[in-house]
């Protein structure tokens, strides 16, 4: 479905929000990209009741959910989230972002991400945008560099992922 509210759009891709019509096709992505996740994410819920809880948490004002999109077709090919945005005098947020695996590596989260750090800067007023990566998830880390991101430091134990305690470099980009 070709979407007509992007929020951004470039040559390749475009981003907008997450909808409930978007279920089917979030659905069928996450199954084929378990195997390629898991390792990073965890296993995760993959109902109508964990997607619809999902979208129930981005109608709150400290939280948004986008989909990166192709624009001739509106596929969905990478999804990204602001998680814990913090007003006042700190204007921050934090990214969580996926790929999966069918569109994997043809750069489309590199195009869609610079889109959402700009919508991030300009349109939500945010100055600062942080992204926690688990070390040995070099693509992961590849692309923050490749958009200017910094490497701030080292959290120990930050994440409970499949049972375990995961490890995290920090990584920030300010609108400056």
């Amino acid at each position: 479905m070709i979407e007509s509210s992007y929020l951004a759009e470039g040559p390749r891709v475009a981003i907008r929000r997450l909808s409930r019509s978007d279920f089917a096709e979030i659905h069928a992505l996450r199954e084929e990209s378990a195997p390629m996740l898991a390792r990073w994410l965890g296993v995760r819920e993959n109902t109508r009741e964990a997607f619809d809880s999902s979208l129930d948490r981005f109608e709150q004002p400290t939280r948004e959910g986008l989909v990166i999109c192709l624009t001739g077709t509106g596929q969905i090919v990478g999804g990204i989230n602001i998680n814990d945005i913090v007003r006042g005098t700190l204007q921050s947020g934090v990214l969580g972002y996926t790929a999966y695996a069918s569109t994997a590596g043809r750069g489309y989260m590199t195009e869609g991400l610079g889109l959402v750090v700009r919508f991030a800067f300009d349109e939500l007023g945010l100055h600062r945008l942080e992204a926690n990566i688990q070390p040995d998830n070099l693509p992961s880390l590849k692309l923050v560099e490749r958009l200017g991101f910094r490497r701030e430091g080292y959290s120990p134990a930050f994440q409970h992922i499949n049972g375990e305690w995961r490890d995290h470099e920090r990584w920030a980009l300010t609108a400056q």
